[in-house]
């Protein structure tokens, strides 16, 4: 299972570092085929949680993914999938 992590704590005040950021590990997963990414915002207050939802469910942002999921067991990440026989 092939997969890459991002910690967005180090990044969590600096907005368009974070789009940066979560565009380029979409890029890598896509070149690099990964099974699935882990984003990590962070418990904290839930903004930067929230910022990072709103950017996948972007529907530019949404076609690259096949779906996402918030660990229920840690609040503070989440999981972004490919089924690459289904993304183009």
């Amino acid at each position: 299972m092939s997969f890459q992590k991002l910690d967005l704590h180090p990044i969590y005040n600096k907005g368009g570092k974070i789009d940066s950021e979560l565009n380029k590990i979409l890029s890598d997963a896509w070149s690099k085929k990964l099974d699935f990414i882990e984003i990590i915002p962070g418990k904290g207050s839930g903004q930067l949680k929230e910022k990072v939802l709103r950017f996948l469910n972007q529907k530019d942002i949404r076609r690259k993914y096949s779906k996402y999921d918030v660990d229920n067991k840690n609040f503070g990440r989440i999981f972004v999938h490919f089924n690459w026989n289904k993304l183009k």
